[in-house]
């Protein structure tokens, strides 16, 4: 078995004798909960919050196991490898020195929030040293027949003993043990950072040219690798969906739309490169998958299809890149089959963009149908493609929907909203008060 280094700090702490506040997840680059930290930690810092952050390491056999616990969350995936004592051996074992180690980093009365299952076995380590311990859940399920979760639930329930407090993107997710103790938590984007700022029109041809993914540029920019037969055209409309490379976006069904797009219409699906992604054992699978998918594709309609690998290593420069391409979008899709939460849309609504999204898990608690966004069955290809083509042909449509989203997410969904939520629930820890939502 692959040894296992110890956390490294993101931001290390300093409490000038006040009680610190720590995230804990898996990877400091890649996926929602890092891009959340990244913002909300420093809008902590700000509000006058003593806030930190560690990254935990894992070897491959761990992370295969949280994947697991990740799938069956979302009601999805095949429970076995929980069976026996050697998954939870393996777990608990990855977790505890780890948590050893947190603990005796901080002290008691301090805060620590463990984010998705990824980290919560280091919780009983936390809680013997008088650390509070606060478990944010970002995914899950609203499908009721749903019974994989409960396979996690009995597989952490040690860990839940010494938990006091989740935080839940859905009233839905989280375990049902905690239904008194649950503090529904929605997602945030902060609208002043390099993925959310405005960007004028040069900037964004700038930026896209410079990958090569648009205009007359040589594509000299090593932010992005794409695979396309050539650039898109200028004006030609553009459908793109953001996502990580992970099964559960359903990246192939994305391509397997495309017959139903009008034919001047050119489909973009951008991620992050999964060789950099340290906790997500799927995505080089997934993206040889989507690779294959293109490369199979008619020749005609493989020439609108661009698949653009993001790296993660100048994480400025991507999320410039990420800002434009949703700004260049006519419009932006999220066919995910499962989703928790979904930051890309709402970066999209802040945006004014026209989104089309599935009504599933958190994106049906950001999209309101008809209103800011168009909701659609991800398994139905004709009426996914149905929707996008109503927002392409409707131009006053997506005007309206795009005004709407962007006011929905002023009122709902910045960052300012996310740090008072937390400020919240740990003045509550520390004063013992009942007032969780």
């Amino acid at each position: 078995m692959t040894a296992v280094p110890v956390p490294r700090w993101v931001r290390q702490p300093v409490s000038y004798d006040r009680p610190l506040l720590v995230h804990v997840n898996t990877t400091s680059t890649g996926g929602g909960v890092a891009e959340l930290l990244h913002r909300l930690i420093p809008a902590q810092n700000d509000d006058g919050t003593a806030v930190g952050w560690a990254v935990v390491s894992g070897n491959p056999e761990f992370f295969a196991l949280t994947k697991t616990l990740h799938h069956l969350l979302h009601g999805k995936g095949d429970p076995t490898p929980l069976a026996g004592v050697d998954a939870g051996t393996l777990y608990r074992s990855v977790l505890r020195p780890q948590g050893l180690w947190l603990a005796g980093q901080l002290r008691e009365g301090d805060t620590v929030a463990l984010h998705d299952p990824q980290t919560l076995g280091m919780a009983p380590m936390l809680a013997a040293r008088g650390i509070r311990v606060v478990w944010h859940c970002h995914i899950g399920t609203t499908d009721r027949s749903a019974t994989k979760p409960d396979y996690v639930w009995r597989f952490l329930a040690p860990e839940f003993d010494d938990v006091d407090v989740v935080l839940a993107t859905r009233p839905e997710f989280g375990p049902p043990r905690f239904a008194r103790r649950r503090h529904v938590v929605a997602p945030a984007i902060d609208p002043d950072s390099p993925k959310n700022r405005p960007l004028t029109a040069a900037e964004v041809d700038a930026l896209l040219g410079g990958i090569g993914l648009v205009g007359p540029a040589a594509g000299d920019d090593l932010s992005a690798t794409l695979d396309q037969v050539g650039p898109v055209p200028p004006n030609a409309p553009i459908v793109l969906q953001v996502s990580r490379w992970d099964p559960l976006k359903d990246m192939i069904g994305v391509l397997r739309c495309l017959p139903g797009l009008p034919q001047d219409v050119h489909l973009v699906l951008a991620g992050p490169d999964p060789y950099e992604v340290t906790d997500d054992p799927e995505g080089v699978v997934v993206l040889a998958e989507v690779r294959a998918a293109y490369r199979d594709l008619p020749e005609p309609e493989r020439r609108r299809v661009h698949l653009v690998n993001l790296s993660m290593r100048d994480p400025e420069r991507n999320a410039l890149l990420i800002n434009a391409l949703q700004r260049r979008a006519d419009v932006v899709l999220q066919k995910s089959l499962e989703e928790g939460f979904g930051l890309t849309v709402t970066e999209a609504m802040h945006k004014y963009r026209p989104v089309v999204a599935s009504a599933v898990g958190g994106l049906a608690l950001q999209v309101v149908d008809g209103e800011t966004g168009l909701l659609v069955d991800p398994t139905d290809y004709a009426g996914v493609a149905a929707a996008v083509r109503r927002l392409l042909v409707d131009r006053d449509l997506c005007r309206r929907l795009g005004a709407q989203a962007a006011a929905e997410v002023a009122r709902r969904y910045h960052i300012s909203r996310l740090v008072a939520d937390y400020r919240q629930v740990v003045r509550q820890l520390q004063t013992g008060e009942e007032v969780f939502s």
